[in-house]
């Protein structure tokens, strides 16, 4: 006869803890103030009791749903970690002192639950890695190898200044692609402004005057006509168009890979884009070579951090071939994505023993080149926004006003 089999108890879903403020007095009538993990207010009472403390008041630290989390957020967390401790701070205390000053809600309860782990036994990197969203690879890897050698402290500030130069370059690249594409879309706004509500205008004036209306006129009226008639249309193949390519960058790898190797090409921006490539693989390099990481597993991380597709396969080929003894310096050569002066600083840095100073060097060199690049960038696109600007703005307005000259010659 055929038995039933058992199913294997379910384990319990771990009870949901908050965070209570609590305040009571003890024995000797002192006044105690702090801050427990619990599951309710009752649990709370309760540990105070047995430890002696008379509760007065308890108070559940709400933080909202908070504000999003960003990389500068990580990194300025980051630099005050790194400094307390070098200070002598306690860890928990330096987590508790983050928390509390952090201006973003988000950031304070993403801190206070890292330090419940860390209450529990979890170590800092195992912490870490259970919010991948905030704490990459590398990030929990130093902070890893950090904990193993006794050295957090050091570790923690190599990786804030590396987290610093990075969001540097960032923003550099940001700021030079955010000019031009902002002049681009005022453009763009300011003519649909001038064919849907002006021209329709000049149009109606024109009809009073019995004339051929000049070529130009003619084609911004019909292309004004156009819009007027089907500006809900134009919209909505702009809008999803915009959609649809954020849509797929962000999910599909074929085309991450294809605009990166696109971007790489560009005229202008295609060389400021790989300096800024070189000089973050340069220094994610460095920071983990520094911390004692083997070469071979830094440079699985070192791909990803550089942000570029080519160089992050050129990165997989490199390590494959240092795994099976190839030098870093052949290897790199092998790759053929690198300039010459970087192969070469990295075989100096292979001779000498000093491969995380010289690829520091690479890294300092390459971003001094991006902040030469943009600065040079920003004062070459402003003669050539203004001609674009001119031209577009200034053709649709001559014209428009062509008529009028033409008839105040006749008269």
């Amino acid at each position: 006869m055929a038995t039933a089999v058992k199913a294997a108890p379910r384990k319990p879903a771990p009870a949901k803890e908050y965070t209570f403020i609590w305040e009571g007095k003890d024995k000797t009538g002192k006044i105690l103030r702090g801050e427990m993990r619990a599951g309710g207010e009752a649990l709370v009472q309760a540990t105070l009791r047995r430890q002696g403390v008379m509760v007065t008041k308890i108070k559940k630290q709400s933080f909202g749903r908070g504000g999003k989390i960003t990389e500068k957020d990580i990194t300025l967390f980051t630099r005050q970690l790194a400094t307390m401790m070098k200070a002598g701070v306690p860890l928990l205390q330096a987590f508790d002192i983050v928390a509390k000053g952090s201006g973003n809600r988000g950031v304070a309860k993403l801190l206070i639950d890292i330090k419940s782990d860390v209450e529990t036994g979890s170590s800092l990197s195992q912490a870490f890695r259970k919010y991948p969203a905030h704490f990459d690879a590398l990030f929990c890897n130093l902070v890893a190898a950090g904990e193993q050698a006794g050295i957090l402290d050091h570790l923690l500030d190599r990786l804030a200044t590396y987290k610093e130069k990075i969001l540097a370059i960032k923003s550099k690249i940001k700021s030079a692609l955010f000019y031009p594409i902002a002049v681009v879309v005022v453009a763009i706004i300011v003519t649909a402004v001038i064919l849907i509500f002006v021209v329709p205008e000049f149009k109606k004036v024109f009809t009073s005057f019995g004339a051929d209306l000049p070529a130009p006129t003619l084609m911004v009226i019909a292309l004004s006509d156009y819009f007027v008639q089907y500006w809900y249309i134009v919209a909505a193949i702009v809008g999803g168009s915009l959609y649809a390519f954020f849509f797929f960058w962000k999910r599909s790898p074929a085309m991450q890979a294809f605009l990166d190797r696109t971007f790489l090409r560009l005229p202008i921006f295609g060389d400021i884009i790989r300096k800024a490539t070189i000089a973050r693989w340069a220094r994610t390099l460095s920071t983990m070579f520094a911390a004692g990481v083997p070469l071979v597993e830094a440079l699985d991380s070192v791909g990803g951090a550089s942000g570029n597709h080519v160089y992050k396969m050129a990165t997989k080929q490199i390590q494959n071939e240092v795994s099976t003894g190839t030098s870093l310096t052949v290897a790199m050569q092998n790759a053929a994505v690198f300039p010459s002066m970087v192969v070469q600083m990295v075989s100096i840095g292979e001779e000498s023993g000093q491969l995380d100073n010289m690829l520091g060097k690479v890294a300092d060199f390459f971003e001094q080149e991006v902040d030469d690049a943009t600065e040079a960038l920003s004062s070459l696109m402003e003669p050539i926004i203004m001609v674009f600007l001119g031209t577009i703005i200034g053709g649709l307005v001559v014209a428009m006003y062509l008529p009028i000259f033409k008839l105040g010659q006749v008269v």
